[in-house]
């Protein structure tokens, strides 16, 4: 009995130390993405920018102007909204919160803001995302921009 007591609490703690691992290189993995997508915003990359997301007709991205369904979708109304550098600007992120919901889900909140030659914008987000074929991505995006 005692020989299966200590099994039982052996598994178990190693079943801990695994989930925290794994969810230290979630976490690594997922902030990863958030630091290449400022990185390919800054660099005036929109296309390198949106690799961060789930390539489906399902991407889901809701802003000011509505919901947005679909990784094209989402690409082309980022095109429209920052045609060039100058609307670009440059990208900052801040990480409010980041909540694992399941082995392969996590809720960010954030705040963005653009440091731009038209002018200052800046605003939160939320996004989900998922692990979809062994990569974390982008699945739901709601960003909202501050009233100034």
């Amino acid at each position: 009995m005692l020989f299966r007591t200590l099994s039982l609490i052996i598994v178990i703690g190693i079943g801990i130390a695994c989930s925290s691992e794994n969810t230290s290189e979630d976490r690594a993995a997922i902030q990863a993405i958030m630091d290449r997508q400022v990185e390919c915003w800054n660099q005036g990359d929109i296309t390198c920018f949106m690799e961060g997301y789930w390539p489906s007709d399902s991407l889901m991205y809701i802003g000011g102007s509505g919901v947005t369904y679909g990784y094209q979708n989402a690409l082309d109304r980022y095109r429209r909204s920052y045609p060039d550098q100058a609307n670009m600007g440059t990208l900052e992120f801040q990480i409010v919160a980041l909540e694992r919901l399941a082995a392969d889900a996590y809720h960010m909140v954030g705040k963005w803001a653009l440091d731009r030659e038209v002018g200052n914008i800046n605003g939160h987000f939320t996004l989900l995302f998922r692990k979809m074929d062994g990569q974390w991505v982008i699945v739901k995006d709601h960003s909202s921009q501050t009233s100034l």
